[in-house]
C-alpha cells in the first residue's frame, strides 16, 4: 500500500491587495473551482498569485477587453 502526501497549502499575499490566502497548488485549490482561466503573469513579473477577489475582477475586466 502506497501512502499519498498532500503538499502543504502556501499562505500568500496577494500581489495586487494585499490579502493572505492560501494556495494549494498541489491539487485542490480554490482557483481550480473557477470557470475562467487567465494566463499566468509574464516571465519576469513581480506579480505572483491572486486572491479571489482580484482574479474574479481581473477575469472580468479581461472578459470586458475581449468583448470591445
Amino acid at each position: 500500500m502506497t501512502a499519498t502526501t498532500q503538499t502543504p497549502p502556501r499562505r500568500l499575499a496577494c500581489a495586487r491587495c494585499g490579502a493572505v490566502f492560501e494556495c494549494r497548488s498541489g491539487g485542490g485549490c480554490w482557483c481550480a473551482d473557477e470557470p475562467y482561466r487567465l494566463p499566468l503573469t509574464a516571465a519576469g513579473a513581480a506579480e505572483d498569485c491572486l486572491c479571489p477577489a482580484c482574479l474574479r475582477k481581473a477575469a472580468a475586466a479581461a472578459a470586458a477587453q475581449d468583448s470591445a
